[in-house]
């Protein structure tokens, strides 16, 4: 229970990094010339759009580890998703009993510690280190679905497809997006199958240090008709810490029958992030 507990603590502390690391800033609408997009580069794009696996629920059993300063633990737990609509994550004590939970949804964040018998469930823009990240849940979506993404929209269509720069290297296609001053974009590609082989945000703000994410995917397998990836490796690095994450896939499938929203036991106490965040601390 205590490794638990540790790892619990760990993921809280993580979250508002890899927040702030995927961070994006409202957009500044402007009036631009009609360009002419080199096909090469549209069948590049949308190659790797046909790639990516659509499907609409995806379920799998799930091995966590992550490895920060001195700590490394493992947890197994399940991950379920519904396309445009919820991202969980359950983490399992002694590989059966559930003991926490992260729920993203497009409106708010929830996250339960059934240890303690509390949770927190609030609007992005009611959590403090969400609103000032702009975070969108579209891109943990494209992060976990081995998709491209654009700050602030839902989808990448081919209308956006010029908002994209690509560079052939070997067997390799690097793609980035760079229209934001303290963001770059960058997406390592296969060249023949336009899967992606790794995501690339940096975060270099105008004052203070910057910050880099990285979110690998080591393979893949079979989920209907297509592939999905079943070994992510995420790495965070700041200034102060570096943060591993991995996320191992087994079982993958597309079971709908679950409840997509978490409803949280009158048992529970309602806390603040301050409060979670001084509660796991004192663990």
């Amino acid at each position: 229970m205590k490794k638990l507990l540790t790892i619990l603590k760990a993921l809280v502390l993580v979250m508002p990094l890899i927040m702030a690391a995927c961070a994006t800033h409202k957009k500044v609408t402007e009036t631009k010339p009609v360009e002419l997009i080199d096909s090469s580069k549209v069948a590049t794009l949308q190659r790797v759009s046909d790639t990516a696996n659509k499907a609409e629920f995806v379920t799998s059993k799930m091995k966590f580890t992550i490895k920060m300063g001195a700590l490394s633990q493992s947890l197994t737990g399940n991950l379920k998703m519904k396309r445009n609509d919820v991202i969980r994550l359950q983490l399992m004590a002694f590989g059966f009993v559930e003991a926490g939970r992260l729920e993203f949804t497009k409106d708010y964040v929830l996250i339960i510690d059934r240890i303690n018998k509390q949770f927190l469930r609030a609007p992005y823009h009611h959590v403090d280190f969400l609103r000032k990240s702009g975070i969108n849940f579209y891109t943990l979506q494209a992060m976990f679905w081995n998709e491209l993404f654009l700050p602030g929209n839902e989808q990448v269509t081919p209308a956006d497809y010029e908002k994209f720069d690509i560079q052939h290297a070997d067997e390799n296609t690097i793609i980035s997006y760079d229209k934001d001053e303290k963001m770059l974009y960058s997406w390592l590609t296969d060249a023949m199958t336009g899967r992606i082989k790794m995501a690339n945000v940096v975060y270099t703000p105008l004052q203070g240090s910057s910050s880099q994410l990285n979110w690998d995917y080591q393979s893949f397998s079979p989920l209907g008709r297509k592939m999905f990836p079943d070994d992510m490796k995420i790495t965070l690095t700041t200034a102060s810490k570096e943060v591993k994450m991995e996320l191992k896939l087994n079982y993958l499938g597309n079971d709908s029958d679950w409840e997509t929203r978490t409803q949280v036991s009158a048992k529970y106490n309602e806390v603040t992030v301050d409060e979670i965040l001084r509660r796991f601390m004192a663990l």
